[in-house]
């Protein structure tokens, strides 16, 4: 497997070392509980966001921590009959967190996952529009991504050289009405080969299977022009030029088998006048487009969106 450049870190970027986030019923006490584990374990929280949704009722929170914590296993595990240890933190952290927060957990009725610091790997697809390709790998090279681009993959050759000149793999999978089954096969082996955590559609003009949909739940973002379902099939800028429209915009959202209408986690969206003709409005839709799905691929990787259903909690 070839290896991606090495990612870069922002200039003064503050990365935690751990984050949390989980999801309960509304109750006294949830807050006050996730503190209080985390100060008793010597972590110090240094980002923490929470959402009361009243209409669901259901919180849900994301709690930024680090520092040198310990696990008291005779507290959170007496079985294990190792007498009031702390166990300093190895390399099993999260697994370690994981099962010492759940009584917390069982308590509350709380659906949680801690996360370590290590950047996620992506795999990006495309077909032959570069705009959001483009963008992702300038924001990763920068340090801003908040993620790790890990390969490109493509059912066309266009994009070769940009991928390769950035020093990405680029990895041609053709697909045809006969073949798709194949290619999405072959697709789910590049994804455990280049460990990828997440899978974005940028721009890939292919309708992915429901089966494979099923299998990236929750793992892969798609952008579409918002103009969706305003204006389907060939040339939506073009049916957009001839009504007039005023708004040009983008949306990015997680890939369902419902297509296009998976949860929202993004939408770009800017203000256009008569005076733009189709070209023009192709050009400011792209923008849109690559601005959301940067933010949408960013957030996602911090851990910052949160299902919800049809909807998500986004915690900027």
């Amino acid at each position: 497997m070839a290896a991606a450049p090495a990612a870069h870190s922002a200039p003064g970027a503050r990365t935690a070392e751990f984050v949390l986030t989980l999801a309960c019923p509304e109750r006294p006490g949830i807050v006050r509980a996730v503190t209080g584990f985390l100060a008793d374990r010597g972590f110090d929280i240094v980002e923490h966001q929470q959402f009361d949704d009243h209409v669901s009722g259901n919180l849900f929170l994301r709690t930024a921590f680090t520092g040198g914590g310990s696990v008291n296993r005779d507290r959170a595990h007496p079985e294990s009959g190792i007498g009031g240890l702390d166990h300093k933190l190895d390399n099993n952290e999260v697994e370690l967190l994981t099962a010492d927060f759940g009584a917390t957990a069982s308590e509350f009725g709380m659906e949680f996952s801690f996360h370590d610091g290590r950047p996620k790997r992506v795999l990006v697809m495309v077909s032959k529009f570069g705009h959001c390709l483009n963008d992702l790998i300038f924001r990763w090279r920068a340090g801003s991504l908040g993620a790790e681009i890990a390969v490109v993959v493509s059912n066309h050759e266009d994009l070769r050289s940009m991928a390769e000149n950035a020093g990405l793999p680029f990895i041609h999978v053709p697909v045809t009405a006969g073949t798709k089954p194949e290619a999405e096969a072959r697709l789910l082996e590049l994804v455990a080969e280049y460990d990828a955590d997440l899978v974005v559609l940028a721009r890939y003009m292919q309708v992915l299977s429901n089966d494979l949909c099923t299998s990236l739940r929750g793992r892969a973002i798609n952008i579409h022009h918002s103009f969706l379902p305003g204006f389907k099939g060939a040339k939506p800028y073009h049916q957009a030029y001839d009504r007039g429209v005023k708004l040009v915009g983008a949306t990015a959202h997680y890939v369902t088998p419902d297509l296009d209408e998976g949860p929202i986690i993004e939408q770009e969206v800017f203000r256009v006048d008569h005076s733009l003709d189709p070209d023009a409005l192709v050009t400011v839709g792209r923008d849109a487009e690559s601005q959301a799905l940067s933010r949408a691929v960013k957030w996602h990787c911090q851990h910052r969106v949160l299902l919800n259903n049809t909807r998500t909690v986004v915690f900027r």
